[in-house]
């Protein structure tokens, strides 16, 4: 009976401590996917604001031409 229950203690250990680890290791997936995704978004909005900057500059340039053709 003794034995029993020191291997049902054993078994419970061995489980906590594996629990613990992979709960360690999803943390650590979740904190990278969070950095990667931040990286992703900051990125993004740089190239749009990039894309908008380049937009206005075009349609200023387009501007400037028709008010010249019409003088």
């Amino acid at each position: 009976m003794r034995k029993i229950f020191l291997s049902l203690a054993f078994v419970l250990a061995l489980m906590t401590s594996c629990k613990e680890k992979t709960q360690d290791k999803m943390g650590e997936a979740t904190e990278a996917v969070k950095d990667e995704m931040s990286d992703a978004a900051d990125t993004t909005a740089a190239r749009v604001d990039n894309a908008i900057e380049t937009g206005a500059a075009k349609v200023e340039e387009v501007a400037e031409d028709a008010k010249d053709e019409h003088k």
